[in-house]
């Protein structure tokens, strides 16, 4: 479940970033979204406004949520991203633990590691 600020009007980020399929959205009588439902290659969460009425008070959670998301074409989810509107944190790189990973900021300011398992370097001592 992601929270995203008050007053988002265009929440398609995820669909132009991520490829993401919106199975349904749900919104106030203000017009906030009370909830929309976004599939990622079969990885479903939710999203939510912080509206005034809402349940949530942000203000004690000032910590980033992260999102680790397994895709096969790392490189280019990461090219579409960026194209969508995130921000690199780190670009894509090769661990010799066996992942391939980017992370970005997406412009809610959610944290995607987007990542893959490659083979693991023979000199790894894990």
């Amino acid at each position: 479940m992601l929270r995203i600020r008050n007053g988002v009007s265009d929440i398609n980020f995820y669909k132009n970033a991520f490829g993401a399929v919106e199975h349904f959205r749900v919104n106030n009588d203000d017009g906030t979204v009370h909830v929309a439902e976004f599939d990622i290659d079969g990885a479903v969460f939710h999203l939510h406004e912080i509206y005034p009425h809402a349940d949530f008070d942000p203000e004690p959670h000032s910590g980033v949520v992260t999102v680790g998301l397994f895709v096969d074409d790392v490189h280019g989810l990461f090219d579409q991203a960026i194209a969508a509107g995130a921000t690199s944190l780190k670009s894509v790189t090769d661990y010799e633990y066996g992942y391939r990973q980017g992370t970005l900021q997406d412009p809610f300011g959610h944290q995607w590691i987007l990542q893959c398992r490659i083979p693991v370097s023979p000199e790894w001592k894990g």
